[in-house]
């Protein structure tokens, strides 16, 4: 768990079903444009279990740590942030997802909270790169990730599909300015 000024960042768990769940829901139109298209059952809370036991599989193999974003005061459900496909060995990095409630938007919550878990990626599990990519459009995810000290690395084609069409992706990423690299016998 990581604490911010405003925020609580807890792992996903299956007590999270129903939050998860009812946050999808509202904020569906809100996140269409930015996020893949959803099967008929994506909302059914046995899927959500399941997606969130497999999260939680994916975390004890090291392999991601996926946030759900709570304030503080009022213990409200607002966002997650996702560090997913961590690879190790000579590579030490992972992709980096997010998401805010819309009635949370502009309020600076998603940079508290993603300042807070880079902080926890990068010296508690020593990554060195964290990769974000967003589609051109979406200009507060360009000027979210380039506060953070993101830096463009190029542009994808084509990169995924994303509202019904194949979207391109800016790519981004961050290095980890304490890196301590550790060799392996």
């Amino acid at each position: 768990m990581i604490w911010t000024k405003r925020l609580i960042l807890e792992p996903q768990a299956l007590k999270h079903v129903a939050d998860l769940r009812q946050y999808y829901l509202e904020n569906g139109a809100h996140l269409g444009p930015w996020e893949p298209g959803r099967v008929d059952d994506f909302h059914e809370p046995d899927a959500w279990r399941k997606r969130i036991q497999s999260a939680m599989e994916e975390q004890d193999a090291g392999r991601s740590l996926k946030f759900v974003l709570r304030r503080r005061d009022d213990d409200e459900l607002i966002g997650v942030c996702n560090y997913t496909n961590i690879v190790r060995a000579s590579f030490q990095a992972c992709h980096l997802g997010y998401s805010l409630a819309e009635k949370a938007q502009g309020q600076g919550y998603m940079y508290e909270a993603l300042e807070g878990s880079l902080h926890h990626v990068f010296t508690a599990l020593n990554l060195h790169r964290v990769m974000a990519n967003y589609v051109p459009e979406n200009i507060r995810s360009q000027r979210l990730l380039e506060r953070l000290g993101f830096e463009r690395e190029g542009l994808a084609k084509r990169y995924l599909h994303i509202d019904g069409a194949w979207r391109d992706h800016v790519l981004t990423s961050k290095l980890n300015p304490v890196f301590r690299y550790i060799t392996h016998s």
